[in-house]
Order: C-alpha cells, then structure tokens, then sequence
C-alpha cells in the first residue's frame, strides 16, 4: 500500500472519533514508519511492507477505539514543553495553560516563593510554573503512584532542580509547610456526566467529583488557606458551569477577593482567591 493511499483510507476510517482525522492519520504513520511528516509529503508513492501495515493497524484500532493520540504517542505538549502522558495521568489540555498564566502573573519574577501544585498528574503545571520561575521552589503533590512516577520522569527531564514531588492526598503531605501560591486542577467533573463516555481511557478519579463535580473543590476551599502564607493565592481551574458554586465555597471559607476567569473559548475556568480570614 501506498504512504497516500493508506493516509487516505485511515483519515476516512478517523472520522468517526476524531477532530482532526487527517493529522492523526499521518502523526501515526509518522510513529509507524519513524520518518518526519515532510517525508510523507516528499514520497507520497513509497510502499508500506507487510509488517509496517500491521503496527499502522494496530495504532488506528487504538485510535478508533477513542484512545486519546497522546496515550498513543506517548507525549503531549503544554506550554512549550513535550511532556510524556500514559493513562495514569490526564492529558494536559490547552485550557489548563490559562491556570499556568495567571499563577504566574501573581509571582514576581525574582521572587523565591514556595509554589504548591495540588493533583499534579504528569506535572505539566509544576513544571510550567518552575521554569519560568527558577528561583522558586515547586512542590507537585498527587495521590496516585503512577502518576507521581510520570511526573518524576518529566521532572527530571525538564525542570531539575527546583521541584520536588509529594505522594498524598491533596494537603496532608504538607500541611506542616506553608506556601505563597497554590495552583490545582482538581476533579470537577459530575459522576453522572455523559462527558465521562468520552473520557473513558482516562484516570476516572482524576476527572469525577462527586454527584455535583465540587467534592474536591470542597476540600480545597476548606483546606489551603491553613497552609497559605498571608495575602496568599489560590487559584482552581473548574467546570464552566461551576464559578458561582466555587466562588459560594470560597466566600464561606472565608476567601476575599475572588475573581473568575474566563479562557480562550470565553467559558469561565479559572477562579483566583485570596487568603482571608484563616
């Protein structure tokens, strides 16, 4: 088979399950004959052998059985960084990059602040903050083993030096210590919510939160101004529906000065409170 003829049978075959069924065909091409994309512009008319069509099978029954591209590949970018994934962490989505900028606009650039980073996943967050903030200190807390023994790959590969890694449950590795900033893209999906069919590859427990999506939102608001410095920060990405209950959570706990944020699709994402009353 031809490298066109089998982009064009796989982009038809893509269809049903992705958005970009094209650039998926020819990213696992890509993985399946180890060559850059430009090659299979340049030699539309090279053939596949035997064994090359049976791993391009196999990545597009992955694919067509809604696995996400980034499990598939291993990899995923966020905020310039190639960051690898595997089903024990949630893909990075660009959305979260908005999280990542307003954390940063409340850290002066000199300054050596203690950062916290709560449901760290892969680590794309700690890591994105960590290296545009050097002189900081990042501590990336998750529950999960597996994603912990992700993170400490990306870790070490991306941002040795100033980011350590905590295994627990949300603040009890830390509640001795105390912070100026702490970021979290927590669970806020609902337990009953079609949107989870989509995500079925993904970590279930890094994406539902109870019958209304807010359980761990619930334990953040009650929990983070213990372990924040005074005058300091909390900011949460959550649900689109989600900013009036968060910024109700956040008020009876005593946060002030809570602000909302919408991101590039113009739904509310990221809410930004301040330590108060704690």
């Amino acid at each position: 088979m031809r490298l066109d003829a089998a982009i064009a049978d796989a982009t038809e075959r893509l269809s049903r399950v992705s958005e970009s069924p094209r650039l998926d065909a020819e990213i696992l091409l890509c993985r399946t004959i180890d060559m850059p994309r430009s090659y299979l512009f340049a030699h539309p008319e090279d053939e596949l052998d035997e064994l090359a069509i049976e791993r391009f099978e196999a990545l597009l029954t992955r694919r067509n059985g809604g696995e996400p591209m980034a499990y598939i590949m291993g990899t995923r970018e966020f905020w310039s960084h190639e960051l690898l994934v595997s089903p024990a962490t949630l893909v990075p989505r660009p959305e979260t990059e908005l999280l990542v900028d307003l954390a940063l606009r409340e850290i002066p650039r000199k300054a050596e602040w203690q950062i916290l980073d709560l449901g760290t996943g892969s680590g794309a967050i700690a890591i994105a903050i960590a290296g545009e903030r050097k002189m900081c200190q990042v501590t990336a807390v998750d529950i999960s083993e597996d994603a912990i023994a992700v993170a400490r790959e990306n870790i070490r590969a991306l941002a040795p030096g100033n980011v350590e890694l905590e295994l627990g449950s949300w603040t009890e590795p830390v509640r001795d210590r105390r912070f100026n900033v702490i970021v979290s893209n927590p669970p806020y999906v609902r337990d009953n919510d079609d949107a989870l069919l989509k995500l079925q590859h993904e970590p279930k427990g890094a994406l539902a939160a109870g019958e209304d999506g807010l359980d761990a939102i619930c334990v953040l608001t009650a929990d983070c101004g213990a372990i924040l410095e005074d005058d300091g920060v909390l900011l949460i990405e959550h649900g689109a529906e989600q900013p009036a209950a968060v910024a109700e959570l956040l008020e009876s706990h005593g946060w002030t000065d809570i602000r909302c944020h919408n991101d590039l699709a113009g739904l509310p994402r990221v809410t930004v409170a301040r330590r108060g009353g704690k």
